[in-house]
């Protein structure tokens, strides 16, 4: 496992006048460190908020998700260093498109699979497919946003190894995702990933974009009977399928037709024989 030192900005002879410039754009890519106990309260906090969210009922959520969001968002606000220490750079761009490349691919396998077993349900025009999964491709970048910039962060300072913080940040990830089993297992797996991709790449678009990606995939490959339409905590306990009458099909259709007017038909003619 990875010293402390790999992701905290390195200790150096004072630079030259004119190597400010590249030392100064070096260490805006880490995070400022916090203190040990800062960092454990704002990860209490913070997680200890979301956690009572996901398990709260109706109607009492929502106002409970606005508080989160705002406290939140206060943790973020004062523990801002830079735009790119937060992962939203250019830089490494490039290099870390084949994560997108590997999602499409891992994406293409799983629309097959379904296609094969008859699960795929998903709107078959863009403009519906867009307007219910747009909503979902923004989630995806918020929670890389706090997988990466607000959980991993606080757990290197807290823990000794990178490795081993990487592995909390999944575990913390995992548990939010409870009790789905299938999210479960995909999140601790994919949380792991990314945690050691960010920390490699320092990039967070890639990450939100495969984010994306993968979830839209498991949400119309697989059926909400099994998924719970993607719901966590209190919300995938309490999911009920929506109800649809069955559908009869039109073979079944010609024979109850033909049977009804069989049925009838000694009646029709017992009242043409007895009219007068």
């Amino acid at each position: 496992m990875a010293p402390m030192a790999d992701v905290l900005p390195p200790r150096s002879a004072p630079a030259a006048p004119g190597d400010r410039a590249s030392s100064t754009t070096t260490s805006s890519l880490f995070w400022r460190p916090l203190s040990r106990r800062r960092a454990g309260l704002e990860l209490g906090i913070g997680y200890g908020l979301i956690l009572i969210v996901l398990w709260t009922p109706p109607p009492w959520q929502r106002p409970l998700y606005l508080l989160t969001a705002i406290v939140i968002a206060i943790i973020f606000w004062r523990s801002f260093d830079s735009a790119p220490s937060m992962g939203l750079r250019t830089g490494n761009l490039l290099r870390s498109l084949w994560i997108v490349a590997v999602a499409l691919a891992l994406s293409s396998i799983s629309i097959g699979l379904a296609i094969f077993f008859h699960t795929l349900h998903c709107p078959h025009r863009p403009i519906p497919f867009f307007k219910r999964y747009a909503g979902y491709a923004i989630w995806s970048f918020v929670q890389q946003l706090l997988l990466q910039d607000f959980f991993l962060r606080r757990l290197l300072r807290l823990l000794p190894s990178v490795g081993l913080a990487a592995l909390a940040t999944a575990t913390v990830f995992c548990i939010a995702h409870l009790p789905s089993p299938i999210l479960s297992v995909v999140t601790f797996t994919l949380g792991l990933a990314s945690c050691l991709l960010f920390l490699n790449y320092r990039n967070l678009y890639p990450l939100a974009v495969a984010h994306a990606i993968l979830g839209i995939t498991l949400a119309i490959t697989i059926p909400n009977a099994v998924i719970h339409n993607m719901r966590v905590g209190h919300g995938y306990l309490t999911y009920r399928p929506p109800h649809r009458p069955a559908q009869r099909s039109h073979s079944d259709q010609v024979l109850s037709t033909s049977a009804c007017v069989n049925a009838e038909a000694p009646t029709l003619r017992s009242r043409l024989h007895a009219r007068p």
